[in-house]
């Protein structure tokens, strides 16, 4: 659990090693998916949700997306935009992002008056560096431009089809 928690300050501070460590380490992956988990349940409280219903069902909503911008961001980057040396599997991509995802703990900070949403904010953008800083080291980019786009893009279809599917839950 140790091991855990420095990966997790490691990636926040978005060291490139503990990127490739997550990377090269598939027994890393049950880490992935707490930090995933807990950075979810952090963002429904941080949003304001309460009861359990509500936590749980933004949290599996969050985690969802998740997944779909993971799994889009890993068929452009290795299919549509891979550089010279890009090889990887969807596990190294599921956990490399995952742990991309250690700052979002302190979203739930969102629930403080006056100081909550600057906070949530700048919590969201951190993860956003974090994960480009995981899709170059997942993918062996040599540069953070193309891990930046490749990202981009995954969120932008990931935006699209969330935004879909609250219109249609509306």
């Amino acid at each position: 659990m140790r091991n855990l928690f420095v990966r997790m300050i490691r990636a926040s501070r978005l060291d490139a090693q503990t990127y490739e460590e997550v990377e090269a380490d598939p027994s890393s992956l049950p880490g992935a998916v707490f930090i995933v988990l807990a950075a979810s349940i952090a963002a429904a409280i941080g949003a304001g949700m309460r009861n359990f219903a509500d936590i749980a069902t933004v949290t599996v909503f969050s985690v969802a997306t998740w997944a779909v911008w993971v799994g889009l961001t890993y068929f452009i980057g290795t299919r549509l935009l891979p550089g010279r040396e890009t090889k990887s599997d969807l596990g190294e991509i599921f956990r490399t992002t995952g742990y991309s995802a250690s700052p979002g703990v302190l979203r739930i900070l969102g629930m403080l008056p006056s100081v909550g949403v600057p906070i949530f904010l700048g919590v969201t953008f951190w993860m956003l560096l974090a994960f480009v800083i995981a899709i170059r080291q997942a993918l062996d980019y040599t540069g953070s431009g193309r891990a930046f786009a490749v990202c981009i893009l995954g969120w932008l279809i990931h935006g699209i089809v969330f935004f879909a599917f609250v219109m249609t839950a509306v």
